[in-house]
């Protein structure tokens, strides 16, 4: 079998797995990214004169945060990580 070199999930697959990370047991949880804005000139190749302005927007932050409908960027806690009998 090939060597992997990458997996992708979906916005609720993250949420999920955040959600038992962080041992939340209840409620709508939801991916959260928080972005961030730079600029900079860019060019098409060393020693360009060629320049053009240019947007930078690197993610900050991924979490999660609650919500108050499902859809599918959310994950029910209750569900995916249910409080066991006697924890």
């Amino acid at each position: 079998m090939p060597e992997m070199k990458q997996m992708t999930f979906s916005h609720k697959e993250v949420a999920e797995a955040l959600i038992r990370y962080g041992n939340i047991h209840e409620g709508l949880w939801g991916l959260y990214v928080e972005f961030g804005l730079a600029a900079a000139n860019i060019g098409s190749g060393p020693g360009t004169n060629d320049l053009n302005p240019a947007a930078i927007v690197p993610i900050l932050k991924l979490g999660l945060q609650r919500f108050d409908k499902p859809s599918n960027l959310t994950a029910d806690a209750a569900e995916v990580n249910p409080l066991q009998e006697g924890s």
